[in-house]
């Protein structure tokens, strides 16, 4: 059975050779070429196929945005993502998000061919760089998440993410529902726990220590 293709690319020429390359493999079939990120959406949604290609940057809906949505819909389809080697965040977030193959633009074609007759039979193809990457990228984060759960209280990890994204007291207050007496007590607990004299001092150490927003449990 033929491996069926979604292929999403912003860029004309790109796109026109993706599709030449997958009309020339006996066991793919092109179900659609879009365009933008939105198009790649509906597509995914109207034909249901194996393989999703999809570009790093589209305009209207970026590739990122069409994995987190086709995860929130639990798709059956899987993606292949083609990025630059450069864009390590864009590459560690979307292995994230589930895609099952990455590809850099630089690799030669058949690369791709490899890649998409992988993942159709339910394995995946992911650079080694981006893979262990992305695993060390996780491994801070849970490492970030229980070290805090096991310093602050609840309220105190509230605290300290909301200081984090740069709010002030009254805005903590505010975001929490509690008085500014009251923030500015957790404040100066948090303050005690870390052993540090200050807002700034505090906001030096979580970044050293990896607490900041992108690593703290969104469920604090």
């Amino acid at each position: 059975m033929a491996i069926r293709l979604v292929l999403a690319d912003d860029h004309p020429l790109i796109l026109s050779g993706l599709e030449r390359l997958f009309e020339t493999a006996p066991d793919c079939e092109v179900l659609a070429r879009c365009a933008n990120g939105q198009e790649a959406l509906d597509a995914v949604r109207r034909h249901r196929p194996d393989v999703l290609i999809l570009d790093s940057r589209m305009p209207l809906l970026d590739g990122l945005e069409v994995l987190r949505l086709l995860a929130s819909e639990a798709s059956p389809t899987h993606a292949v993502l083609l990025a630059e080697s450069a864009e390590e965040d864009l590459i560690r977030d979307a292995i994230q998000l589930g895609v099952r193959g990455v590809v850099f633009k630089e690799m030669p074609p058949d690369t791709l061919l490899q890649c998409v007759r992988k993942v159709r039979g339910g394995g995946y193809w992911l650079e080694r760089r981006s893979a262990a990457q992305a695993l060390d990228e996780l491994m801070r984060r849970e490492a970030a998440s229980r070290e805090i759960a096991g310093l602050l209280t609840r309220r105190e990890q509230e605290v300290l993410l909301l200081v984090c994204r740069g709010l002030r007291n009254k805005e903590v207050a505010d975001s929490l529902s509690i008085s500014e007496s009251t923030a500015k007590a957790h404040l100066q607990h948090i303050f005690q726990k870390m052993h540090v004299k200050g807002r700034l001092a505090l906001l030096r150490h979580a970044e050293v220590k990896g607490w900041s927003d992108r690593f703290i449990h969104r469920q604090v």
